[in-house]
């Protein structure tokens, strides 16, 4: 939890309606020819589900490969979870889009 000063990228998400804000922070090396998330972090702003949702995804993404990182779903954070309240079904989303937009910046900026 916190933030990577010197994070390759961070994702940022948020949903207005419910207020939770969320960054995931990413380092990124090569190893073997791929991408891997070496170290992977989080700042949320809002409930007790989104948090756990950040953390589960720093938990699911780490290690891997972005591509492998790319293909974690909302369903798989929740399910990793043993599920969430379908009221607290949105912060799943926040938290495999907040890796993907990581993600999605990483790989703009490194072209």
């Amino acid at each position: 939890m916190g933030e990577i000063k010197d994070a390759d990228s961070v994702g940022e998400v948020g949903n207005p309606v419910c207020g939770d804000l969320m960054y995931i922070y990413i380092k990124v090396k090569e190893e073997n020819g791929k991408e891997i998330i070496d170290d992977i972090s989080f700042q949320t702003f809002g409930c007790a589900a989104a948090i756990a949702t950040s953390s589960m995804v720093t938990e699911l993404a780490k290690g891997k490969p972005l591509d492998e990182a790319l293909e974690i779903t909302r369903g798989d954070v929740a399910d990793s979870l043993d599920g969430l309240p379908p009221i607290k079904l949105h912060c799943s989303n926040l938290a495999a889009d907040g890796l993907h937009d990581a993600i999605k910046k990483y790989r703009e900026k490194n072209k």
